[in-house]
């Protein structure tokens, strides 16, 4: 089948197709269409009424704006840093929701998407695109929005795997041609090194991991350099990934699912990463409701799932999308892997996080601060990892937690936790 001839348009006359009272989608992560996203703020005058989901998108969210209120509102899946304000300013909304879950919301037509913006990689000769580095929830809207409208991008790779759209199915195309945004992580410090060394203590050889992205991930997965054949079967991963496959630490040979294969839903690193999954048959970027559906996470072997949060009580319940009543990202895919990992034959499911915040206030907590989300129940908890040590809480009482988690905590906060300790929760330790 010959490429199919497409006749692109400006980004003003794409958006137009844009109604008021339209739902509609943005293409998630680093893959936000930003010439189009400007393009639409700027109809903001002419539309209202328009509900925009997405997830935590990378560049600007200028609908998100307070000029752009009466036009637009933003409904997050999951909250970034461009729509966190708006969110807690009330001029944007929360919908908590597991991340296998979306495609679900789209496809069972729970929520009607009327348009979805998308940024793909050039057609190739038979006329095909991709959804590049961000497959994730997008190919559910992308199958389900009644109009798409997409940026056509030379610098998005083309990825193997679920995300592929012949571009007879734009109803209209952009070209653009700007750099992706990247995201440098800096060297991982003194105590995120230390975590990343216990977590590395906690991976056998032949495990599979998921993990997720900052310092942390970076530090865990750098500390394996001498472990052997691991896998790959996560929702993201960045640039931490690409030493240990360059080393043959990655082989991914004992995977169940997708044997010799890294999978994923959608990607955030440097311009390096990106090419290293550019038309690569070694990595596939799949739907996310398959990525971390715990049926599958759990049929391969020896699964470990490194998450984070923002505070943990000494119960093991996990807040990892607010600071008290403020929503600061979202639920995201931590429960998905958390109980896939757990149900893993030898799977450990971990949250690591620094025993402090930048503050000097404890993240290991009596309680936690009133209007914190619970995202991983004290019933799904197992591994916590700070830089004093690890905690297993699997099979544990409240007494025993508390006894480890006071332990995990910085030695200038365990005295007040252990008071504390025994004035809430009546328990001694």
């Amino acid at each position: 089948m010959a490429a199919q001839h497409y006749s692109p348009v400006t980004p003003q006359e794409a958006v137009s197709v844009i109604q008021s009272g339209d739902n509609l989608f943005v293409h998630s992560a680093g893959a936000s269409p930003q010439v189009l996203v400007k393009a639409l703020a700027e109809r903001s005058g002419e539309l209202h009424d328009v509900n925009i989901y997405q997830l935590h998108t990378e560049g600007e969210a200028p609908y998100a704006s307070p000029e752009c209120a009466d036009s637009f509102r933003v409904k997050n899946l999951f909250v970034g840093g461009n729509t966190r304000k708006a969110v807690n300013e009330g001029r944007a909304d929360f919908i908590p929701v597991f991340l296998s879950d979306v495609p679900r919301l789209f496809r069972r037509k729970i929520i009607e998407l009327d348009v979805a913006i998308l940024q793909v990689s050039p057609p190739d000769k038979n006329g095909y695109c991709t959804l590049g580095i961000s497959v994730d929830t997008s190919l559910a809207a992308a199958q389900t929005a009644k109009k798409l409208i997409a940026e056509i991008n030379p610098n998005m790779p083309t990825t193997r795997g679920d995300g592929d759209l012949h571009i007879s199915r734009f109803d209209k195309v952009v070209e653009v041609d700007y750099a992706l945004p990247t995201l440098q992580i800096p060297p991982p410090n003194e105590i995120e090194s230390k975590i990343g060394q216990y977590v590395a203590e906690l991976v056998e050889d032949g495990s599979t991991l998921q993990m997720g992205i900052g310092a942390i991930p970076n530090a865990a997965l750098a500390a394996m350099t001498s472990h052997k054949e691991l896998g790959i079967h996560t929702e993201m991963f960045s640039d931490g990934v690409l030493e240990l496959v360059h080393k043959g630490v990655i082989t991914n040979e004992h995977k169940v699912k997708h044997r010799n294969h890294i999978v994923s839903g959608f990607l955030m690193g440097s311009r390096n990463l990106y090419d290293f999954v550019d038309n690569n048959p070694l990595v596939r970027m799949l739907d996310i409701e398959y990525v971390n559906d715990t049926s599958v996470i759990r049929q391969n072997p020896k699964v470990v799932a490194i998450n984070s949060a923002i505070e943990v009580d000494i119960t093991g319940q996990v807040c990892a999308d607010s600071i008290g009543t403020r929503i600061y990202s979202g639920v995201g895919g931590q429960m998905d892997f958390m109980r896939g990992a757990a149900l893993s034959i030898g799977g450990k499911p971990i949250i690591a996080l620094p025993s402090t915040t930048g503050r000097g206030l404890s993240r290991i907590a009596t309680t936690l601060n009133l209007g914190a989300g619970v995202v991983t129940t004290r019933a799904h908890a197992r591994y916590i990892v700070t830089e004093y040590g690890i905690a297993d809480l699997y099979g544990r009482s409240i007494r025993d937690r508390a006894r480890q988690l006071v332990g995990l905590a910085h030695p200038d906060h365990r005295e007040r936790l252990e008071r504390e300790v025994f004035e809430t929760w009546n328990v001694k330790i």
